[in-house]
């Protein structure tokens, strides 16, 4: 018996076998680690299960309906194994004159402590890279690397497609932790460069915010690049903010606009908390955030604030989504596109009451 397959089948099938191979493709671009736990080989094989069992999206995906990643797939994408050299004068014109003593920065992911200072910051708060909090020998060190497996990778939604290639391939992440009662007054900028190169840079940037009980801070994530080049930064932020805490948070997407951003802001606020994001995006040939808010506890506040400008033939994508589970908690949003020439702006916003993200 013979069996006939149409030409539309085949086609159909072939580029589901493409997509696969270029998913395993991003999957392999992982760094080797100089500083390692059991908690971070963990979290990186469990979420490379997850990736596996998966497919790349599709416009066919109800979430990806309205976004078409064609374009992305047309692109091989290969993770930097040298870093080059950046000046500071290079950097110049992404600092913030406020946050001069407080920032860090990575290029292509990787850190760069020779272009960043914290000296500006109060003593307790801890604002540094994961590898230099894993290679800590001092009190506070010790303490927070006892908890990081109560925090790190633990956001709901992280069996997401792009949330589990971010930590498939986890080394390293920018931390910023504030202890019980401290508020932090000066804002801190976590600045994430992307370098031109001999082929496409691929970049999986983390960061990993904790605002202890009545603490408060106030953080910018930005996200640029140097030139017009292609890359793709697939970005993940898991931001706690426990009970009566307060966290200000300002992320700003401008990379190229013949570069690929995927980023998404994980946020789980605690009773009496208070949440707000200011999310801009001005970059990127194919752009998507998503921010995800688990309200766990009572009376907490959310205000999300969301700017897009997309021109020429940009595609910007905004997906967000509060999950409430507790009662009395209050959120506002307001998002605002301004579409030009051939682009496209998408933007989704969901409500959840006790029905956590998968």
């Amino acid at each position: 018996m013979s069996i006939q397959v149409s030409s539309s089948s085949s086609d159909v099938m072939q580029r589901t076998l493409n997509r696969d191979r270029y998913l395993l493709h991003l999957l392999e671009q992982t760094a080797s680690p100089e500083t390692d736990l059991e908690l971070l080989r963990s979290l990186r094989t469990q979420s490379r299960l997850l990736v596996q069992e998966q497919a790349f999206p599709t416009t066919r995906d109800e979430e990806w309906r309205f976004t078409d990643l064609s374009s992305l797939l047309q692109v091989s994408f290969e993770a930097l194994t040298a870093q080059p050299a950046i000046s500071s004068e290079q950097i110049a014109p992404f600092t913030l004159p406020e946050a001069v003593d407080s920032r860090l920065v990575f290029v292509n992911g990787v850190y760069q402590p020779q272009l960043s200072s914290v000296k500006g910051l109060p003593k307790y708060l801890y604002v540094g890279s994961l590898s230099e909090l894993l290679a800590g020998k001092q009190e506070r060190a010790i303490i927070l690397q006892s908890r990081l497996s109560h925090y790190l990778g633990k956001q709901p939604g992280a069996a997401e497609l792009f949330t589990a290639l971010n930590t498939a391939n986890l080394t390293d992440a920018s931390i910023l932790w504030a202890p019980k009662s401290l508020v932090v007054e000066t804002p801190i900028h976590l600045l994430f460069i992307s370098t031109a190169a001999s082929s496409p840079v691929f970049s999986q940037p983390r960061c990993l915010v904790v605002a202890e009980s009545n603490s408060a801070l106030t953080f910018v994530e930005e996200y640029v690049g140097l030139g017009e080049d292609v890359y793709f930064t697939n970005a993940v932020t898991e931001v706690w903010v426990e009970a009566n805490a307060q966290v200000t948070h300002s992320r700003i997407q401008r990379e190229s606009k013949a570069a690929f951003h995927i980023g998404k802001t994980a946020v789980s606020q605690a009773r009496d908390s208070r949440y707000t994001c200011n999310a801009i995006s001005l970059g990127g040939k194919v752009s998507r955030h998503n921010p995800e808010i688990f309200q766990t506890g009572e009376q907490t506040e959310t205000h999300l604030n969301g700017l897009t400008i997309a021109l020429q033939e940009q595609l910007s994508d905004t997906h967000s989504a509060i999950a409430y589970s507790k009662p009395h908690g209050s959120s506002r949003q307001l998002h605002k596109c301004i579409i030009g020439d051939r682009a496209h702006g998408v933007f989704n916003g969901k409500y959840l009451c006790h029905s956590p993200l998968s």
